[in-house]
């Protein structure tokens, strides 16, 4: 699994994306993160408000962040 997190590091941004690394880890799920924070790159997946979370190329959450129970079923159904 490949998840993304793009935003361009504000602390909402930031802490989606330590939520995320922290599930990953806590359940064992096979992925790997990374951070997105070039805006021209963010904008290539339409989002125009962050932070968001991409989960093998596909939108899941944007604008938001999640609270950690939402990840954890995003990232395991």
């Amino acid at each position: 699994m490949e998840i993304k997190i793009l935003g361009p590091g504000c602390p909402r941004c930031k802490s989606l994306d330590q939520m995320t690394r922290e599930i990953v880890e806590k359940h064992g799920i096979d992925a790997t993160v990374t951070k997105v924070e070039d805006i021209m790159e963010i904008m290539k997946y339409g989002v125009m408000s962050t932070p968001a979370l991409v989960v093998d190329g596909k939108v899941v959450v944007k604008g938001r962040v999640p609270s950690a129970e939402e990840i954890r079923q995003l990232l395991t159904q």
